[in-house]
């Protein structure tokens, strides 16, 4: 098999934080396949085709690009953030194993900026000690694993990173996972609320989760609870170095 599969992250949005190695990577494909909007990121060329797909079909999208890269193809599969971040990377690795004609193929997974990590540098460190990401959506999960790990994390007292907050078409998680982490005693906690980072439209707010409202946030939030100790300095937000 003469082509190449690299799956690789495009950040959180603006150009300038995606990392060389994607620019290059982008620059000597000859397809590229994602998400549409994600597709949409990378600029036309010729002797590049794009292949934009919908949402939700994942396996669907790396089996393409799987197929492609086996007929000869420079293959980028596009995702936002970090393609090993609740993204393309495993979904990749899933239908390779499903398909194991093509575990000969050449295939690297390049880093890029995360939105928890782009969120958290805009709002100072609230990452700075140990903490945790969870998905909020519950399409690929049961929401009763989701409940289970945000108490078992505010117990731990991890910050959380919190993915796909809310969407039209489940509007009520987030307000349930307000309520099990003020429920775990959390009230307290600062919680950042980080939308469209390093895109038009940026808002970086942070309030007491007490205080957190389920329409502060949308898909296109990320969210930061602090962990007990997380506090104020100016305008930031950090967690001390030190655990208590």
């Amino acid at each position: 098999m003469t082509g190449t599969l690299t799956i690789a992250g495009l950040g959180p949005g603006d150009d300038a934080l995606v990392t060389p190695d994607v620019t290059a990577a982008l620059a000597a494909a000859t397809d590229i396949v994602g998400y549409a909007p994600y597709v949409a990121r990378v600029r036309p060329r010729d002797g590049l085709t794009l292949h934009p797909s919908d949402n939700r079909v994942e396996l669907q999208r790396a089996s393409e690009a799987l197929r492609l890269a086996s007929e000869g193809h420079h293959v980028v599969v596009v995702s936002s953030g970090d393609p090993g971040v609740f993204a393309m990377a495993s979904a990749v690795f899933e239908a390779l194993e499903e398909q194991p004609k093509w575990q000969g193929l050449s295939i690297r997974v390049l880093p890029g900026v995360t939105a928890m990590l782009a969120a958290a540098a805009r709002a100072g460190a609230p990452l700075g000690h140990d903490f945790c990401a969870i998905n909020l959506s519950d399409n690929l999960k049961p929401w009763a694993i989701i409940e289970k790990r945000l108490r078992l994390a505010a117990e731990a007292d991890f910050a959380i990173a919190l993915y796909n907050p809310r969407s039209a078409s489940r509007p009520e998680g987030f307000g349930r996972a307000l309520d099990i982490l003020n429920e775990a005693g959390c009230g307290e906690r600062i919680v950042v609320f980080a939308r469209a980072v390093s895109m038009p439209g940026e808002r970086i707010e942070t309030v007491r989760l007490r205080d957190a409202k389920p329409e502060m946030a949308d898909m296109r939030t990320l969210v930061i609870v602090g962990n007990s100790a997380t506090r104020r300095v100016g305008p930031w937000v950090y967690a001390p170095r030190q655990a208590g």
